[in-house]
């Protein structure tokens, strides 16, 4: 959820301090902060479904589920991000109540201004957490989920799942079906396109 970058270059002891009092979310890659844009309301529902469900699969096994509000940093890529949702099951993250390091569960949902980027760049510097094993990203426009994996090589792939068949999250080996993750969201319908005019 990304906009256009200002012109001012932070470091990123300064973006912290910065985005304590600011009144608008940013994230931070390198030096530049990029002013975050409102989400749809089919974004906040879905982000809201598989935050409600995991927080309810995760009580009681010392991982911790965060939405929205909570930074993840990136040492390696010297990046801040707001991910929807990340998981986390490490001890080190305690500590940490700005932001968390050590995210074993990224989850995006994509819209079409930022689609490019949480697949691209976001992705990329996603890959540098040595800790994270699975990134979800989810459509809003339809029923779409894609996870990347990384697997014991250390290498990433990549499952597509349809309607059909549930979302396996083995990060944290839970399974969520698609009637859940889209409960109460309303996909709009595209733009009927040849349609006669009503006037003659």
């Amino acid at each position: 959820m990304i906009a256009n970058p200002h012109d001012l270059q932070l470091s990123a002891a300064e973006y912290l301090a910065h985005e304590q009092d600011s009144p608008i979310k940013h994230e931070y890659r390198a030096g530049e902060i990029y002013a975050m844009a409102g989400a749809s309301e089919a974004h906040v529902t879905i982000a809201g479904n598989i935050f409600a469900l995991l927080r309810s699969h995760v009580r009681g096994s010392g991982c911790r589920v965060y939405m929205a509000d909570m930074k993840t940093r990136i040492d390696a890529t010297n990046c801040y991000y707001y991910p929807d949702v990340l998981v986390t099951c490490d001890e080190r993250d305690r500590a940490l109540k700005q932001f968390k390091q050590h995210p074993c569960l990224i989850i995006e949902v994509l819209s079409p201004e930022t689609e490019a980027c949480d697949r691209g760049d976001k992705f990329f510097d996603y890959q540098q957490i040595e800790t994270l094993q699975e990134y979800v990203v989810i459509s809003q426009t339809q029923p779409r989920v894609n996870i990347f994996r990384r697997d014991q090589s250390g290498l990433w792939t990549l499952q597509f799942y349809e309607p059909d068949t549930p979302v396996h999250l083995q990060s944290i080996d839970f399974k969520i079906s698609f009637e859940q993750l889209y409960e109460d969201v309303v996909f709009e319908e595209p733009d009927e396109v040849g349609q006669p005019s009503d006037q003659e």
